[in-house]
């Protein structure tokens, strides 16, 4: 992982990739924009993506925070982003992000993820296989088999 996660207040790296916190961007939009290397934002849970929907375009890609593993507001902002605003970049899953969450932060949306520290990356892989047939349809387009498209 090559971006360097800044924060509100710290010091931007001279070149490189950078993630910063919603409020960063905010306050900061030309500086960031005048650097002319990848940027990304972090949105945290409470955080709306209505609020960065004018700059989808400017931002390699979007960081997502599951802030404890029973909050699930990042899963709806992927949907959101994916689903209504079709943005078509990076979506990450960072924070408390366990193996086991994957196969619907995939089917949410999600492209990468940070894992927990304590988390086994390789078990994390296995889980990926674990995705069962959906009963809904997804932000990928997948429906269930056995829904007929004609009516649905």
């Amino acid at each position: 992982d090559e971006w360097v996660h800044v924060g509100v207040d710290g010091d931007l790296p001279a070149t490189g990739g950078v993630i910063v916190p919603l409020a960063r961007w905010l306050a900061s939009r030309d500086q960031l924009l005048a650097r002319k290397a990848p940027l990304g934002v972090r949105l945290a849970s409470s955080e709306s993506p209505e609020k960065i929907r004018n700059d989808l375009g400017r931002f390699d890609l979007i960081a997502l925070e599951f802030p404890i593993f029973r909050d699930g507001r990042a899963y709806s902002q992927a949907v959101l982003l994916r689903g209504r605003v079709r943005y078509p970049g990076r979506l990450i899953a960072t924070g408390e992000v366990l193996a086991d969450m994957l196969p619907l932060l995939r089917r949410c949306g999600f492209d990468a993820v940070r894992l927990r520290a304590d988390q086994n990356p390789q078990t994390a892989r296995r889980t990926l296989g674990f995705d069962a047939l959906p009963y809904q349809g997804d932000v990928t387009g997948r429906r269930a088999p056995f829904i007929n498209t004609a009516t649905a």
